[in-house]
């Protein structure tokens, strides 16, 4: 079955999104290790229907990895290590950096901006490594993209992580849109001239 590209896409590359996926290692699913995140099971189902979307009509695909000298997301055990059914293949992107936001990778930050500045955000944390994703998109004139769900936050002190994630997620709706994933999987499934266009969803109104 053959696809249609959008010959726009060549002109304005800024149309076509690059799909970013943060830090879907196994740290946050390594119960009880202190970056386990209870709800990242929730979070995974969706990342794994907007990467196998993403993949379907061909959009870019980007991931972003934590890579750093630490007892967390160390390189030498198997904690840093893809989540299974979400890693890249041959035709995906990988960056690395070994600060919270993806723009703290070079290479990420050239190809962004290069490609038209224009992305969709899924993985783990919400509280730090997408928010401050978000934060930078922004201040580049970058347009961000975020999938509540397919994305989940620690607690924090007395405020549980469904709390927190909704309270990050809200911020980060200062900076960019937020969708939940099968509303931004509809959209996107539409026409080439919907691809640009995703439909703003209230954070208020629930992620799923």
């Amino acid at each position: 079955m053959s696809s249609v590209v959008d010959i726009r896409a060549y002109v304005d590359p800024s149309i076509i999104p690059i799909v970013v996926f943060v830090d879907l290692q196994q740290e946050y699913i390594a119960s009880p290790r202190a970056l386990a995140i209870p709800s990242a099971a929730e979070a995974i189902v969706h990342c794994r229907a907007a990467l196998t979307h993403a993949r379907k009509i061909g959009w870019p695909i980007a991931f972003v990895r934590w890579s750093g000298r630490s007892p967390f997301f160390n390189q030498a055990t198997r904690f840093s290590r893809w989540i299974e059914g979400c890693q890249p293949t041959g035709a995906d992107m990988i960056f690395e950096r070994s600060q919270p936001s993806c723009y703290a990778s070079a290479e990420f930050s050239e190809v962004v901006a290069s490609s038209g500045g224009n992305l969709v955000l899924a993985g783990f944390a919400g509280e730090t490594a997408c928010l401050s994703t978000a934060v930078d998109a922004f201040h580049r004139g970058h347009r961000l993209t975020y999938l509540a769900n397919a994305s989940a936050s620690h607690g924090l002190d007395d405020i549980g992580g469904g709390e927190l994630h909704s309270a990050v997620t809200k911020v980060i709706g200062l900076y960019g849109d937020v969708m939940p994933t099968n509303a931004w999987i509809s959209a996107t499934s539409r026409s080439p001239r919907s691809f640009g266009k995703p439909r703003l969803v209230n954070p208020s109104s629930g992620f799923a």
